[in-house]
């Protein structure tokens, strides 16, 4: 395990952990625990060792988001320019984790607030405890929702959910969120860490490349018209088509045996 101040990280079975490491401040994030989650994320884009990611926090939170403490009005300061912080430090990791061609496991321990709950939504599989809340918690400080939340919750809600969340900014119980379809499933507390392993160490022992590109069309179905989606998922499947995965799934398929994937 290699430590920074804010990430700790993780290298085992293929899956890189990521767990976000301030837990005296709910991991709210600082500019260091910014730099340390993209610098964690990009190795996942770069080292062909990793398979999938799963992301947590350490303590009793996932993640309460900003740090106001960086924000406190009283300190005489100019207006933040919070435009600047989206575009310097939470979109290039949001985008860094959305177009990553690998799957990323969400373990959220805890109440995941503001930005945290959005990054936490940016991710491919979401898990929650049962004691997780999840909180559009901007408009309690005058703020619009940000880090792709406002996008992620419409299209997995609804128009009707999505306002009546970010406008009242009142908590969501993992229960419901799982209920509702905005995560994938909500586990017993002292389960979720393995819970969550079990399914990143399954996701990293399979065929890495068709399972990016099934991430990737996914995401793109929304946005795409119905015709363009079939070719691109043509394009995909001739990629895959040709792949040592591929055919190394269907021998396993006739020899009735479990596949070994080399992610290639």
């Amino acid at each position: 395990m290699t430590e920074s101040d804010t990430v700790l990280t993780e290298l085992s079975d293929g899956v890189l952990t990521l767990t976000l490491n301030r837990p005296e401040k709910l991991n709210a994030f600082n500019e260091a625990m910014h730099l340390a989650l993209r610098a964690g994320v990009q190795r996942a884009h770069d080292d062909g060792a990793v398979r999938a990611v799963l992301l947590t926090g350490a303590g009793r939170g996932f993640s309460a988001g900003q740090d106001l403490g960086d924000r406190d009005p009283r300190r005489g300061e100019p207006p933040p320019d919070l435009g600047r912080t989206l575009d310097t430090f939470y979109n290039p990791t949001l985008r860094l984790i959305r177009s990553l061609a690998k799957p990323v496991v969400c373990a959220v321990n805890g109440v995941a607030a503001g930005a945290g709950a959005n990054i936490a939504l940016a991710c491919d599989i979401v898990l929650a405890a049962r004691s997780a809340r999840f909180i559009q918690s901007f408009s309690k400080i005058g703020l619009v929702p940000d880090a792709g939340g406002s996008w992620h919750l419409v299209r997995l809600l609804g128009e009707a959910r999505a306002k009546a969340l970010t406008l009242m900014a009142e908590p969501l119980t993992a229960e419901k969120a799982a209920e509702w379809g905005l995560i994938w499933q909500a586990v017993e507390d002292a389960q979720l860490p393995a819970r969550a392993r079990a399914i990143a160490v399954s996701l990293a022992a399979g065929p890495t490349a068709s399972l990016g590109m099934t991430k990737h069309l996914v995401q793109a179905a929304q946005s795409n018209d119905f015709d363009s989606h079939l070719d691109q998922e043509r394009d995909c499947q001739q990629f895959a088509g040709r792949s040592a995965d591929y055919a190394e799934g269907v021998l396993a398929f006739l020899e009735k045996r479990p596949p070994a994937f080399s992610g290639k």
